[in-house]
């Protein structure tokens, strides 16, 4: 199964990446540059060193040779630890080595005319550098020799590297933190954006996202949705109207159709076909007068008006009273209806007229689909200051694929269910009139085996 990462995880790991391949190649230049500038270095205090024993040798070049050598000799002790040579162009010492490690000391060969160059050196598993430069001194063509290990610019470089090794935890840590941060400054506004998408429903459509005067791509993003809100709300108004104004406009045609049936019915000379259609009228127009008072009912839902007031009402009576006008249907259709209610009062805030129609809905919906002889049981119990109320039936129940749409309007796709009569809105009205008095209104079922319909109030403190 493919996982998906979260845009803030995956701009925290881009940003951790990018950060620590530019502190790689920071460091890397960095590096490069601090080898070459030792380097440098090293190159000019060689330089230096030759030049100051050129000078010398200049000096007394009206010496003897054996003062000369001394000078050289002395030179050579002081700078450089006797890392010196001065060579003849056949590459034989022109003066005896000044020390044991200038005997044994590889040094470059010189080849005459040649010119003046800076030699790596390898000598006892150490890195030399030699600086090798022609000079004549009474018309005799010499080379002046020195050399210095690199062992000090190599623990530079070593130290160094370390040190950029070590700093990678560091590095990797500042670096994803900064990006986690960065990414939740980035993407708050998409969370609010979120958010609030989420909270809109064909109940709120009035409601906006809200657009930051950023002048970037969410706020163009914003108002994009807000705009498609807008046509949303517009389109859906439409519809509530027609739906209202239709159901509204049905009902007078309606009436006067099933009024006239009525009356024909009463008169003793019609004939038998002729009060069979009557009587057929009179059934359908009432089927169609209750399907057109519940989508009146639903028009209403969605434009959120309701003209009942909300008030302290007994919850326990409310059920008694709707179960005692039920009984008789149970009674005839040879059902078993047992109410048990624990609490005596139980108060919440609510509209007894909008309340009863609900249990109604809920009583009806378990006679309809209760063979019998069936159980339909009514609880109404107490739970962390809430008034649980479940009615439970034997009867068919629900199959687990319609679970999620028993809610939805003129929803009816179980075979068994669709030969019963009824409009497919009763549940959905149930639901409405649940979350106008907040409470939560959930179903269980088992097929062949009945189901429970619940519904938590809020108990109201007097």
């Amino acid at each position: 199964m493919k996982r998906h990462v979260s845009i803030s995880l995956r701009l925290t790991m881009w940003f951790g990446v990018m950060f620590f391949l530019g502190w790689v190649l920071f460091g890397t230049a960095m590096w490069l540059n601090l080898s070459r500038t030792l380097r440098g270095e090293r190159h000019q205090t060689l330089a230096r060193r030759v030049d100051r024993l050129q000078e010398l040798l200049l000096k007394n070049e009206s010496e003897d040779e054996k003062g000369r050598y001394q000078d050289f000799n002395d030179f050579a002790h002081a700078t450089g630890n006797g890392l010196a040579e001065i060579l003849r162009s056949d590459g034989t010492r022109a003066y005896p080595s000044p020390s044991v490690a200038a005997a044994a000391f590889p040094w470059p060969s010189v080849t005459e005319g040649g010119p003046e160059k800076f030699v790596h050196v390898q000598s006892a598993g150490q890195t030399y550098w030699a600086l090798v430069r022609p000079f004549s001194i009474n018309g005799k063509p010499l080379f002046l020799l020195v050399a210095a290990p690199e062992s000090g610019n190599l623990l530079v470089l070593q130290s160094f590297w370390k040190g950029l090794l070590a700093s990678v935890p560091i590095v990797l840590f500042i670096s994803s933190a900064a990006g986690y941060w960065v990414s939740l400054r980035a993407l708050a506004p998409v969370d609010k954006i979120t958010a609030t998408a989420r909270s809109i429903s064909i109940r709120n459509l009035s409601d906006r996202l809200p657009v930051t005067d950023t002048g970037d791509e969410l706020q163009r993003l914003a108002e994009t949705c807000n705009a498609m809100l807008e046509r949303l709300e517009s389109a859906v108004n439409q519809i509530k109207r027609f739906t209202a104004d239709a159901s509204h406009e049905l009902r007078g045609p309606l009436s006067f159709a099933r009024t006239v049936s009525e009356i024909a019915l009463r008169n003793p000379e019609v004939d038998a076909r002729s009060r069979k259609a009557f009587e057929d009228i009179v059934d359908e127009a009432t089927k169609a007068s209750v399907l057109l008072e519940e989508m009146l009912t639903l028009a209403r839902a969605d434009s959120a008006t309701f003209s009942g007031v909300l008030g302290p009402v007994d919850l326990a009576g409310v059920v008694n009273e709707a179960c005692e006008s039920v009984r008789p249907l149970a009674d005839a259709r040879g059902l078993s209806l047992v109410v048990f209610c624990s609490l005596e009062e139980a108060t919440v805030m609510g509209d007894s007229s909008s309340l009863r129609r609900m249990i109604w809905v809920l009583l009806d919906n378990a006679l309809k689909y209760t063979d019998s002889p069936g159980r339909i049981e009514v609880s109404l119990d107490e739970s962390v200051s809430r008034a649980i109320l479940t009615i439970r039936d034997t009867g068919i129940g629900i199959a687990p694929k319609d679970m999620p749409h028993i809610f939805d309007r003129f929803y009816r796709a179980d075979p068994s269910r669709s030969q019963v009569d009824g409009t497919g809105l009763g549940l959905a009205i149930a639901k409405w009139i649940a979350e106008i008095h907040h409470a939560d209104l959930s179903v269980t079922s088992e097929e062949c085996y009945g189901s429970a319909f619940t519904v938590s109030f809020p108990l109201h403190a007097a």
